[in-house]
């Protein structure tokens, strides 16, 4: 018998078996990955939305509520690194505040300097004056950034920030002196000259009264007093102004960044002193406050640990 017809029939149907298998294993692949895309479009979609939330350190998170599990634990690891990369960020810009705030009065002592120097001709005696201002506004500056960088580093809750023992007397007398007050403004130190020092550096109890001290001058109507006494495991600075004192309904927000009772009076501060000194105030233990017994004017009380 003749087995072509067979022999014929046999290469088709493997042809079509080919055939069908190529097309079994196309429409697998393509039912696989849709399925997989549909699977993995919200890990897209939730790292997409995560990327333009860090970019602007936005306080929306993800939550882990009406969520398949895997899904919820993907979003509580995504929030968790979206609270890491908004605190990095707020404290860039609290640092870049603080500096700005705190460089800010050197710089202007400089420019001053400069300007009078180049009113007219001046003597040999007058030019080595104006030398010595803008060395001691830049060795200023130069302390400034040291603190400020330093404590970033070490970080706020770090008891080490500034390890050591300061005079407290010459410090605040050298503060005092450098203030640039208005006229018929009085500014009186009253601090004894023995056995009264805080478990600080010089340059760290500089920065934390130094924006007291100033915030006084600035409102004070005819007298800051500066003083210092001897507390039980501490040492107490009190600097006191006979202003109009704070306003009682900005008592909750008198040491939050940015806050000012009156951004209209005229002067160009940022808000960012007083949060400053109480911050670096606790970073060693110690604490910045604000006395509302105290009547007429403001006084604000500083707590360092003893040396």
């Amino acid at each position: 018998m003749d087995l072509a017809p067979y022999r014929n029939s046999a290469a088709t149907l493997l042809s079509g078996s080919l055939i069908l298998d190529a097309v079994m294993l196309a429409c697998t692949y393509a039912l696989t990955r849709l399925a997989v895309g549909r699977a993995l479009r919200p890990v897209r979609a939730m790292t997409d939305q995560a990327t333009q939330w860090s970019a602007v350190g936005s306080d929306q998170r993800f939550g882990s509520e009406n969520q398949p599990a895997e899904l919820a634990r993907l979003g509580t690891s995504l929030d968790a690194l979206l609270d890491r990369i908004r605190t990095v960020l707020r404290h860039e810009q609290q640092l870049t505040g603080e500096l700005s705030h705190e460089l800010r009065t050197p710089l202007t002592r400089i420019v001053v300097a400069l300007d009078w120097w180049r009113a007219r001709p001046r003597s040999a005696a007058e030019t080595d004056a104006t030398h010595e201002v803008i060395a001691e506004a830049a060795q200023s500056m130069r302390t400034i950034c040291d603190t400020l960088l330093n404590d970033a580093r070490e970080g706020a809750q770090n008891t080490t920030t500034a390890v050591g023992a300061t005079a407290v007397a010459p410090v605040l007398r050298r503060l005092a002196e450098d203030l640039d007050p208005r006229e018929q403004l009085k500014t009186v130190v009253d601090a004894p000259d023995q056995q009264l020092e805080a478990g600080v550096a010089s340059a760290l109890l500089e920065r934390i009264v130094s924006p007291l001290l100033a915030n006084a001058v600035r409102h004070a109507g005819s007298t800051v007093t500066v003083s210092a006494r001897q507390l039980p495991g501490g040492v107490r600075i009190d600097v006191t102004d006979d202003g109009p004192g704070v306003p009682e309904e900005f008592l909750d927000d008198l040491f939050q960044p940015g806050r000012r009772a009156d951004p209209g009076d005229g002067h160009d501060g940022a808000g960012l002193g007083l949060p400053l000194a109480r911050r670096l105030a606790r970073a060693v233990g110690g604490e910045v406050s604000h006395d509302p017994e105290h009547t007429p004017g403001a006084r604000f009380l500083v707590d360092l640990p003893a040396g």
